[in-house]
């Protein structure tokens, strides 16, 4: 069983720049993702990254504004988000995955099985 939970969300103007964690606390996963959900909207996969080395993955939308990262211990992941945009805003939802390197698709909401309450993203433009 994993538990995830996040911190760090807030209302930002446009161009700043906010900071998520995701504390993890259970067995450590193979991968862990940031998804976001707007109203009306699916949920969409921001970030993730491969628990178990460096290898990460962006969403064409945060590539070169959003860095996944994980402290020493891997037990709490981050995104740092910077150049922030109105569309950004969301509730950010961090989630788990123990599926394998060979099966996962690190984007897709199905392919994670543990998911944290959300906190909410909101960017004034």
């Amino acid at each position: 069983q994993v538990q995830l939970v996040e911190s760090g969300g807030g209302s930002v103007q446009a161009g700043g720049s906010l900071r998520l964690a995701c504390a993890v606390f259970g067995l450590s996963p193979n991968y862990m993702g940031w998804f976001r959900q707007a109203p009306g909207k699916e949920r969409e996969g921001v970030a993730a990254i491969y628990v178990g080395g460096a290898d990460t993955y962006y969403a064409d939308s945060v590539k070169g504004r959003f860095t996944i990262s994980q402290n020493n211990a891997k037990n709490t992941i981050y995104l740092q988000m910077n150049s922030l945009k109105p569309e950004d805003t969301a509730m950010y939802y961090c989630a788990a995955s123990f599926r394998s390197r060979t099966v996962i698709q690190v984007l897709r909401v199905d392919s994670y099985s543990y998911w944290g309450q959300g906190t909410q993203v909101t960017v004034s433009s």
